[in-house]
């Protein structure tokens, strides 16, 4: 009987990507009994007949199953661990989301743990694979598809960050980038300028929110808008912002201001302004995204779109918490961080 379903096994291997974790609902398929009776199984109560706890733990033993720490703190009361995956601790941005993390969790008497992906793929997938055995759910940034994901979480709650609560089916706390930009990009049209150019940090395949957002801007203003007035940056950095900045001044010289992704790239597109002889702001503004305590030490001061990273993180922890209370997660407005226009000197 058991060499006949473990043919059938859930948790084998897929032909599109990596093993997955087998659930409690696989090992009570394979046992023939209720999820109650496998939680009971797994978690040791007494009030279960000895053969048929005996047949759902060599079940579980087949698949390999592994009860994740939230299942069991239904059950057990203990210290609440969470996930924090982030995909550049070198990146000042980051620091300060994990930040509103790290104070909300203690807050509550919760452990974190951080893992950097590096801003790879692969690795994030194999934060999900670990954390999902270590922490009672995940909390974090992820490039991969919502259904890639739920192959590696195997049940743990997951919160995802600056994916609006529409563009997934996981809970999430989402960055509200249409509404940034409209006050960015109404700002440098007040103040005179109509050729607008924009540093992006997404791939040029899948335009990401910002993008998308000015874009949609500057056509609300009749601005000039087509794709060479869009350079991708090699990375989120300032040496990719000054990449990115040779590019577009390359392609649109007569490109008065320009909007930068993040702050570092926006601090790089003014260095490599700079050294084309354009002054900032006298000859081009320059504007960046994320509000970074960088952007005032600078010269001239860095114009951004500053976002209140630590309330992110804050309202990530939040979320985790009503999932597991077994609430609805935070939606609509309450689960945005909308940008702030902060203005200094360099727009």
């Amino acid at each position: 009987m058991w060499a006949d379903k473990q043919q059938r096994d859930p948790g084998a291997d897929e032909p599109d990507g990596p093993r997955r974790r087998a659930t409690i609902h696989d090992v009570a398929q394979l046992a023939g009994v209720s999820r109650q009776t496998v939680s009971r199984a797994v978690n040791d109560k007494g009030e279960i007949d000895p053969a048929t706890k005996e047949r759902v733990l060599e079940a579980a033993r087949l698949l390999d199953y592994r009860p994740s720490r939230f299942a069991r703190g239904l059950v057990q009361k203990g210290t609440v661990t969470a996930g924090l995956v982030i995909p550049d601790l070198m990146n000042p941005f980051f620091p300060e989301v994990a930040a509103g993390v790290l104070e909300a969790a203690e807050q509550r008497g919760w452990q974190v743990v951080v893992w950097d992906t590096r801003t790879d793929d692969a690795r994030e997938r194999e934060a999900l694979d670990m954390l999902s055995h270590q922490a009672d759910a995940v909390v974090g940034y992820f490039k991969n598809k919502d259904d890639v994901l739920a192959r590696h979480l195997g049940g743990v709650p997951l919160v995802l960050l600056e994916r609006g609560p529409q563009q997934t089916r996981f809970a999430a706390v989402g960055i509200d980038a249409a509404a940034g930009l409209a006050r960015g990009v109404a700002h440098l049209v007040r103040t005179g300028h109509r050729r607008i150019g924009m540093l992006d940090g997404d791939r040029l395949d899948a335009p990401g929110p910002r993008r998308e957002a000015f874009l949609a801007e500057a056509r609300r203003h009749g601005l000039p808008v087509d794709d060479s007035w869009v350079v991708m940056c090699p990375e989120h950095s300032v040496a990719g912002g000054e990449a990115g900045m040779e590019q577009l001044l390359d392609a649109r010289p007569e490109m008065t201001a320009a909007f930068g992704f993040n702050d570092l790239i926006a601090v790089g597109a003014m260095r490599a302004a700079r050294r084309r002889g354009r002054r900032v702001p006298d000859d081009l503004a320059v504007m960046g995204f994320d509000g970074l305590s960088l952007g005032e030490l600078v010269e001239p001061a860095l114009t951004t779109l500053h976002l209140d990273k630590r309330r992110l993180g804050r309202l990530a922890v939040e979320q985790v918490a009503r999932l597991r209370a077994g609430e609805e997660p935070l939606s609509g407005a309450d689960a945005w961080v909308i940008p702030e226009l902060v203005v200094r000197a360099s727009a």
